[in-house]
């Protein structure tokens, strides 16, 4: 029972990271940057949500605020990309991950100035409550997290490779150029995909802190996203998922059967395996870039 209790907690764990990941692969499938500050993304997506619901600030309903803190994060990322991104037009990519890494930065000074350093407990109807199967507790929360990642990867996966604006966000990001003579508006799609990831950001921080306390510091975890994406295939939504997953896992796993310290390592190490072994990752999606 503790085995089935780990993969539970394990596996929530991983799905909140696979949806940072997923933030990571939408970008970097539609404008091959790669945003560091997606898991600030989702640390901001968190506390507007508890400043909307909390009674020390907004005192609103959850229900109400989820979709409203949906939506600010989701105009945030839009005007990240329109305001400061297309300003990078024609830089190297290192430059646009120096900036990402420093707008990380930045939101995590933001966010302790405004809500503190201190852990806040997001207030939500599943607070408390539990799903028994049989002698296994499950926190409804956690199984919150599971379910609605899942169905959130296969909506963006159906998104990319079945509507056609999904298609035109791929092709815009495999020759800009010749999407922009097809008639494909490239700079607002890029603004768009920002906006869709800092909605995906969004859900993975209200889902974060219907678990536990959150406080600036856990946009870092963006850090152990970023390893999940590149373990599950970086470029591939159900990699990303699968990564996320696998990195979750791993931790409790590695703590209740090795040591307390090695839960920490255990993801860079598979990581590193990875890279070594497999570069383009579990699911690799490898495409020939056409010019």
């Amino acid at each position: 029972m503790d085995v089935l209790q780990l993969f539970v907690s394990g596996l929530a764990n991983g799905c909140v990271y696979g949806l940072i990941a997923l933030g990571f692969v939408l970008i970097y499938k539609a404008t091959e940057a790669v945003n560091f500050a997606q898991g600030d993304f989702m640390m901001l997506g968190a506390f507007i949500c508890l400043g909307l619901t909390n009674p020390q600030f907004m005192d609103l309903p959850f229900w109400f605020s989820v979709p409203v803190a949906i939506l600010i994060m989701g105009v945030f990322g839009y005007l990240v990309d329109m305001v400061v991104l297309r300003r990078m037009f024609g830089q190297s990519q290192v430059a646009v991950i120096i900036l990402t890494i420093a707008l990380g930065f930045v939101l995590r000074f933001a966010a302790g100035v405004i809500w503190g350093h201190e852990p806040i407990s997001l207030r939500t109807p599943m607070a408390g409550e539990y799903v028994r199967f049989g002698g296994l507790v499950l926190g409804l929360s956690e199984v919150m997290v599971i379910i609605v990642t899942f169905l959130l990867t296969l909506v963006l996966y159906v998104y990319f490779n079945r509507t056609k604006l999904g298609v035109a966000m791929q092709a815009a990001s495999q020759n800009q150029l010749a999407a922009y003579y097809m008639g494909i508006p490239v700079k607002r799609l890029h603004s768009l995909i920002w906006g869709l990831a800092g909605m995906v950001a969004a859900v993975a921080g209200i889902l974060f802190a219907s678990k536990g306390s959150i406080e600036p510091s856990i946009g870092l975890l963006g850090i152990k996203a970023f390893a999940a994406a590149v373990i599950g295939g970086f470029g591939s939504l159900p990699g990303a998922l699968l990564g996320g997953i696998i990195v979750g896992l791993i931790e409790p796993f590695a703590s209740y059967y090795i040591a307390a310290g090695y839960s920490q390592i255990t993801p860079y190490l598979l990581l590193f395996l990875i890279l070594v072994f497999r570069p383009h990752g579990i699911l690799a999606q490898i495409h020939s870039k056409k010019v």
